[in-house]
């Protein structure tokens, strides 16, 4: 029963070996202990159940046939709703055309009637004119077939103006035609109502108010359509005024200026009131 002091002092050291060491976990149970906190955390984030193996994701496949058969419904509203939109954008676009195509041909129509009107002045009774000026600009007598009321806006303004201006209501038919202006002050009658203005004032007798009015309108727009009739005028007012010379300026500035473009009837006029004037 002899025993050495170190195998004795190794039985001591056993002898004393706390009895509650474990061994540490295997892999396995730290997964499972992982699962379990996970599906705990689960239930707090999922309280309606949704099972854990998805986290979080929907049981049902990717695609059933209900949905593809929802999704392809839904692209077919699509589609169709597509379709109204170009169809209603291709039927605004014909309206729009339609639309531009009627105001041209009425502005045409407009044109013309205005035309025929200036043309048959020429046929007027001399003594029913309002001065011994000649006429190019005014509108005649009412027609059978040309009535006032077929025009419309700024035309029928301007149709008021020379009726005034033809039944020699001089002050009348300017305020007229000012009131027009100031309504429409971008319309292309402007240039028609501030050569009747001018007309007036050269009826009424006064030629120098005349004269400036039928100036400045030439000058404020040489392209308008009665831009060449004010100068012409303006030759007028000057013979009115005792000064032939500017007469025979404006005369020279028409033909310059227009040339070949010039109105026939002023074209018409024109060699008389040279004439008038002495004009080399």
């Amino acid at each position: 029963m002899r025993l050495t002091l170190p195998l004795m002092t190794a039985l001591a050291a056993l002898s004393f070996a706390p009895a509650s060491a474990k061994a540490p976990p295997t892999p396995e149970q730290r997964i499972g202990r992982l699962e379990s906190q996970v599906r705990q955390v689960q239930k707090t984030v999922f309280p309606k159940g949704q099972p854990a193996d998805t986290a979080g994701v929907i049981d049902d496949p990717a695609a059933t046939q209900d949905s593809v058969n929802a999704l392809a419904a839904r692209l077919d509203s699509v589609e169709r709703q597509m379709a109204d939109l170009v169809r209603t954008s291709e039927e605004n676009g014909n309206r729009l055309s339609t639309i531009e195509a009627d105001l041209a041909r009425l502005r045409t129509d407009q044109d013309n009637r205005l035309r025929q009107l200036e043309n048959s002045a020429s046929a007027t009774d001399p003594a029913d004119a309002p001065s011994s000026a000649p006429t190019t600009d005014s509108l005649p007598p009412s027609k059978p077939h040309v009535e006032t009321a077929a025009l419309t806006g700024v035309e029928a303004a301007y149709d008021k103006g020379f009726r005034l201006w033809q039944a020699k209501k001089y002050d009348q038919s300017i305020a007229t035609l000012k009131a027009m202006i100031a309504a429409y002050p971008d319309d292309r009658r402007v240039s028609w109502a501030n050569n009747l203005i001018g007309r007036d004032l050269l009826d009424k007798g006064d030629y120098r108010p005349a004269a400036d009015v039928l100036l400045a309108n030439y000058r404020a727009n040489k392209a308008g359509e009665r831009a060449q009739d004010s100068l012409f005028y303006l030759g007028q007012a000057s013979m009115r005024l005792g000064q032939p010379a500017q007469a025979c300026k404006a005369y020279a500035e028409l033909e310059n200026v227009y040339g070949t473009t010039i109105r026939p009837a002023l074209r018409t006029l024109l060699p008389a009131a040279r004439a008038e004037a002495r004009c080399k």
